[in-house]
């Protein structure tokens, strides 16, 4: 079974999560939430998704491996790992807020080879696989054009449980309130990284999240065009601790900036 083939079979295992995600979600209370830990929860919805989606994954490529949120699932040192967030934006879901996504994402020897992203209150599927573009439903997607600082439009996430860099996050977040178009936080870095890929954003960044939060929007956002990394520049190790995306014409500036703010002692430029 190739990329594209995986892929196809994942659009339809996100799509089928979605489906009981949305069902669940017209008669979800909060009293079914539990706390993990601070500004951290989870509910039975993100723990039946997930183990679903194990499943159903498992039985699509027999013996691999699994980076989950919720912890679901085995680690073999398998040649193929899928990451996976049930439930990406679990607290807009708890308030019926949107957007909240299944994101799935598939490595293979430690390269993001497919991505999956199912915004699920807006039926948006975004997926690309290695070498065959990024799409939204059947439409092929590509990053937006913008060059020039001045005229991005800004996507981030603010520190929910992670405030060791709150410092220096938010002078980098002062910058781009002052410098760009404007500044959006959405809840779903899943999503964010999406809109990049497709052109409504046209750059994100953020610390503090894990591999399955960025894992399939990393691949989608550069099967369309984009690039990711950490905010030093590493492109092959992005893990989610440090976030940046960005179209090729800007990217270079803006993860010079974001690297000068949130990692200053690496960076040689002053602002």
């Amino acid at each position: 079974m190739n990329n594209r083939e995986i892929c196809i079979e994942v659009c339809r295992i996100a799509k089928e999560t979605g489906a009981f995600i949305r069902k669940e979600a017209a008669i979800f209370t909060r009293d079914r939430i539990e706390k993990k830990g601070l500004h951290d929860f989870v509910s039975y919805v993100d723990i039946e998704s997930e183990k679903y989606l194990v499943g159903q994954l498992s039985s699509l490529l027999p013996g691999s491996d699994f980076i989950t949120e919720e912890g679901t699932g085995e680690r073999h040192n398998a040649e193929y790992t899928w990451i996976i967030d049930p439930l990406d934006g679990t607290t807009n879901f708890m308030h019926g807020i949107n957007p909240y996504s299944v994101s799935i994402g598939l490595s293979h020897n430690n390269e993001y080879v497919v991505g999956v992203v199912y915004s699920i209150v807006a039926d948006e599927l975004f997926y690309g696989w290695k070498n065959g573009g990024a799409w939204l439903n059947g439409k092929q997607i590509s990053v937006s054009p913008v060059s020039e600082i001045d005229n991005l439009l800004v996507a981030t996430g603010f520190p929910f449980k992670n405030y060791s860099r709150l410092e220096n996050y938010l002078k980098c977040l002062d910058y781009m309130i002052r410098n760009s178009q404007g500044v959006r936080r959405m809840g779903s870095a899943a999503v964010d990284l999406c809109w990049v890929a497709c052109g409504r954003y046209d750059a994100f960044f953020e610390y503090g999240l894990n591999p399955w939060d960025i894992a399939a929007g990393t691949l989608i956002v550069r099967e369309a065009g984009g690039r990711v990394s950490t905010f030093s520049g590493d492109e092959k190790n992005v893990n989610g601790s440090e976030t940046v995306a960005a179209n090729n014409k800007i990217f270079d500036e803006f993860r010079k900036i974001t690297g000068t703010f949130m990692n200053p002692e690496s960076e040689n430029r002053q602002l």
